[in-house]
């Protein structure tokens, strides 16, 4: 395996098309990306990429480093930044640990963010509900 196959795949999320992610799953493939649990399949794995890249309206990935552990499988440092819904700042600094099949797909990806207290920042509390003033008033 080559340390090619990671920029690949890092430059296939960048063009955040499900069509261009389609090809590195398959059935068995584990993905791990806080703050979702783990996601198994290829069917699953692209929805979540769908509602991923829809919470977003900017996103951007540079890999700052790669190392092979052995075999198949990788850790790799990425920096991402962007903006989350129309108006929330994002950056972050990932750590990323991944196995590819002897086809080259991805058996396995776990993702460790730097900041996950990020991923709250769209999920404030919506303020309270104010009751229609005819209702107010008991009518």
């Amino acid at each position: 395996m080559s340390v090619e196959l990671i920029r690949e795949f890092m430059e296939d999320l960048g063009q955040r098309n499900i069509e261009s992610l389609r090809r590195w799953f398959f059935e068995d493939s584990v993905l791990w990306m806080p703050p979702m649990d783990k996601i198994t399949g290829d069917r699953r794995i692209l929805a979540a990429f769908r509602l991923i890249f829809r919470g977003y309206s900017d996103l951007h990935w540079s890999v700052t480093n790669i190392m092979a552990t052995g075999g198949n499988r990788f850790v790799y440092e990425t920096d991402s930044w962007g903006t989350i819904g129309q108006a929330t700042p994002y950056k972050n600094h990932i750590l990323t640990i991944i196995e590819f099949d002897a086809q080259g797909r991805i058996v396995f990806l776990s993702d460790y963010f730097k900041d996950t207290a990020i991923f709250n920042a769209e999920k404030k509390a919506a303020p309270p509900v104010s009751a229609p003033s005819n209702l107010a008033a008991g009518q």
